[in-house]
Protein backbone atom coordinates (compact mmCIF):
# COMPACT_ATOMS: atom_id res chain seq x y z
CA UNK A 1 0.00 0.00 0.00
CA UNK A 2 2.90 2.27 0.88
CA UNK A 3 4.63 1.48 -2.45
CA UNK A 4 1.38 2.07 -4.41
CA UNK A 5 0.86 5.42 -2.34
CA UNK A 6 4.83 6.56 -3.05
CA UNK A 7 3.99 5.63 -6.92
CA UNK A 8 1.30 7.67 -7.06
CA UNK A 9 2.96 10.54 -5.55
CA UNK A 10 6.02 10.21 -8.12
CA UNK A 11 3.67 10.56 -11.04
CA UNK A 12 2.28 13.80 -9.26
CA UNK A 13 5.94 14.78 -9.05
CA UNK A 14 6.76 14.09 -12.79
CA UNK A 15 3.41 15.54 -14.05
CA UNK A 16 4.40 19.02 -12.41
CA UNK A 17 7.19 19.69 -14.44
CA UNK A 18 5.44 19.15 -17.80
CA UNK A 19 1.27 19.14 -19.16
CA UNK A 20 -0.79 18.36 -21.98
CA UNK A 21 -2.54 21.58 -23.28
CA UNK A 22 -6.47 21.51 -21.94
CA UNK A 23 -8.36 23.54 -24.45
CA UNK A 24 -10.98 25.22 -23.99
CA UNK A 25 -14.40 23.27 -25.40
CA UNK A 26 -12.90 20.34 -23.61
CA UNK A 27 -14.99 17.78 -21.50
CA UNK A 28 -13.40 15.55 -19.72
CA UNK A 29 -15.00 12.95 -17.14
CA UNK A 30 -13.16 10.84 -14.31
CA UNK A 31 -14.30 7.62 -12.29
CA UNK A 32 -12.48 6.51 -9.95
CA UNK A 33 -11.67 4.81 -6.64
CA UNK A 34 -10.15 6.58 -3.49
CA UNK A 35 -8.05 5.97 -0.62
CA UNK A 36 -7.63 7.96 2.75
CA UNK A 37 -10.51 9.84 4.31
CA UNK A 38 -10.94 12.52 6.85
CA UNK A 39 -14.84 11.66 6.86
CA UNK A 40 -15.32 9.94 9.97
CA UNK A 41 -16.62 6.07 11.02
CA UNK A 42 -15.20 3.41 12.88
CA UNK A 43 -14.72 -0.61 11.64
CA UNK A 44 -14.88 -1.90 8.09
CA UNK A 45 -14.88 1.09 5.60
CA UNK A 46 -16.46 0.83 1.92
CA UNK A 47 -14.32 1.38 -0.92
CA UNK A 48 -14.72 5.30 -1.96
CA UNK A 49 -15.84 5.86 -5.47
CA UNK A 50 -16.37 8.94 -7.27
CA UNK A 51 -17.11 10.79 -10.76
CA UNK A 52 -16.31 14.20 -11.97
CA UNK A 53 -16.40 16.01 -14.61
CA UNK A 54 -14.48 19.19 -15.62
CA UNK A 55 -15.23 21.84 -19.23
CA UNK A 56 -12.85 24.16 -20.21
CA UNK A 57 -14.45 27.51 -19.99
CA UNK A 58 -11.72 30.73 -20.41
CA UNK A 59 -8.41 30.69 -21.61
CA UNK A 60 -6.10 32.49 -19.09
CA UNK A 61 -2.32 33.20 -19.21
CA UNK A 62 -0.81 30.02 -20.24
CA UNK A 63 -3.89 27.51 -19.63
CA UNK A 64 -7.40 26.99 -19.55
CA UNK A 65 -10.32 27.18 -16.36
CA UNK A 66 -12.47 24.85 -16.38
CA UNK A 67 -15.73 24.43 -14.41
CA UNK A 68 -17.57 20.95 -13.70
CA UNK A 69 -19.49 18.83 -10.86
CA UNK A 70 -18.27 15.78 -8.19
CA UNK A 71 -20.09 13.14 -6.96
CA UNK A 72 -18.53 10.76 -4.35
CA UNK A 73 -19.73 8.47 -1.98
CA UNK A 74 -18.40 5.82 0.94
CA UNK A 75 -19.10 4.79 4.17
CA UNK A 76 -18.12 2.67 7.40
CA UNK A 77 -19.78 -0.27 9.20
CA UNK A 78 -19.71 -1.11 12.55
CA UNK A 79 -20.29 -5.13 14.28
CA UNK A 80 -19.77 -5.52 17.94
CA UNK A 81 -21.95 -8.82 18.63
CA UNK A 82 -25.36 -8.03 17.98
CA UNK A 83 -24.97 -4.43 17.64
CA UNK A 84 -24.48 -2.55 14.39
CA UNK A 85 -24.03 0.80 13.19
CA UNK A 86 -23.46 2.30 9.81
CA UNK A 87 -21.94 5.75 8.13
CA UNK A 88 -23.14 6.63 4.78
CA UNK A 89 -21.21 9.61 3.20
CA UNK A 90 -22.40 11.41 -0.03
CA UNK A 91 -20.00 14.18 -1.27
CA UNK A 92 -21.86 16.55 -4.20
CA UNK A 93 -19.79 19.75 -5.23
CA UNK A 94 -19.28 22.11 -7.89
CA UNK A 95 -15.54 22.48 -8.92
CA UNK A 96 -13.40 24.54 -10.61
CA UNK A 97 -9.64 24.24 -11.77
CA UNK A 98 -6.84 25.57 -14.22
CA UNK A 99 -5.27 23.62 -16.25
CA UNK A 100 -1.50 24.67 -16.86
CA UNK A 101 -0.37 25.08 -20.59
CA UNK A 102 3.01 26.09 -20.39
CA UNK A 103 4.91 23.01 -20.79
CA UNK A 104 3.67 21.70 -23.94
CA UNK A 105 6.69 18.66 -24.71
CA UNK A 106 4.10 15.79 -23.52
CA UNK A 107 1.07 16.15 -25.45
CA UNK A 108 -1.00 13.39 -23.68
CA UNK A 109 -0.41 14.67 -19.72
CA UNK A 110 -3.20 17.23 -18.54
CA UNK A 111 -1.72 19.00 -14.97
CA UNK A 112 -4.47 21.15 -13.26
CA UNK A 113 -5.31 22.38 -9.68
CA UNK A 114 -8.86 23.75 -8.06
CA UNK A 115 -11.54 24.06 -5.71
CA UNK A 116 -14.51 22.39 -5.00
CA UNK A 117 -17.65 23.96 -3.29
CA UNK A 118 -19.51 20.85 -1.39
CA UNK A 119 -21.91 19.58 0.33
CA UNK A 120 -21.66 16.31 2.28
CA UNK A 121 -24.81 14.51 3.20
CA UNK A 122 -24.10 12.32 5.55
CA UNK A 123 -26.77 9.11 7.15
CA UNK A 124 -26.20 7.40 9.97
CA UNK A 125 -28.06 4.44 11.38
CA UNK A 126 -27.81 1.46 14.37
CA UNK A 127 -29.75 -0.69 15.88
CA UNK A 128 -29.10 -0.45 19.43
CA UNK A 129 -30.31 2.73 21.79
CA UNK A 130 -27.81 5.45 21.15
CA UNK A 131 -29.64 8.42 19.97
CA UNK A 132 -27.31 10.72 20.80
CA UNK A 133 -24.59 9.65 17.90
CA UNK A 134 -27.10 10.11 15.77
CA UNK A 135 -27.24 13.64 16.41
CA UNK A 136 -23.28 14.17 16.27
CA UNK A 137 -22.97 13.39 12.28
CA UNK A 138 -24.58 16.27 10.49
CA UNK A 139 -24.82 17.02 7.00
CA UNK A 140 -22.96 20.16 6.46
CA UNK A 141 -21.44 22.51 3.27
CA UNK A 142 -17.70 21.81 2.59
CA UNK A 143 -14.70 23.74 0.90
CA UNK A 144 -11.78 22.14 -0.33
CA UNK A 145 -8.81 22.23 -2.80
CA UNK A 146 -7.37 19.45 -5.13
CA UNK A 147 -4.38 18.69 -7.68
CA UNK A 148 -4.31 16.56 -10.50
CA UNK A 149 -2.93 14.87 -13.54
CA UNK A 150 -4.28 13.00 -16.51
CA UNK A 151 -2.50 10.84 -18.72
CA UNK A 152 -4.28 9.80 -21.93
CA UNK A 153 -3.83 6.83 -23.46
CA UNK A 154 -5.42 7.65 -26.40
CA UNK A 155 -7.32 10.71 -27.79
CA UNK A 156 -10.28 9.82 -25.97
CA UNK A 157 -9.15 7.61 -22.81
CA UNK A 158 -6.53 7.65 -20.14
CA UNK A 159 -6.08 7.59 -16.39
CA UNK A 160 -5.82 10.09 -13.49
CA UNK A 161 -5.05 10.22 -9.99
CA UNK A 162 -6.32 13.42 -7.68
CA UNK A 163 -4.80 14.49 -4.29
CA UNK A 164 -7.29 16.56 -2.62
CA UNK A 165 -10.45 16.67 -0.01
CA UNK A 166 -14.10 14.57 -1.23
CA UNK A 167 -14.59 11.37 -0.09
CA UNK A 168 -11.45 10.32 0.03
CA UNK A 169 -7.61 12.17 0.06
CA UNK A 170 -6.45 10.35 -2.96
CA UNK A 171 -8.53 9.54 -6.49
CA UNK A 172 -7.04 7.66 -9.27
CA UNK A 173 -8.89 5.92 -12.43
CA UNK A 174 -10.20 6.35 -15.86
CA UNK A 175 -10.22 9.39 -17.62
CA UNK A 176 -12.16 10.48 -20.67
CA UNK A 177 -11.97 12.97 -23.30
CA UNK A 178 -14.93 14.42 -25.07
Amino acid sequence: MKKSIFILLAIFIAAAAQAQPFQKGITTANVGVGLGTALGGLGKARPAISASIDHGVWDVGPGIISLGGYVGNTGYKYTSGSYTSKWNYIVVGARGAYHYNGFTSVPKLDVYGGAMLGYNIVKYSSDGDDMNMANSYGSGIGFSGFLGSRWFFSDSMGAYAELGYGVSVLNAGLTFKF
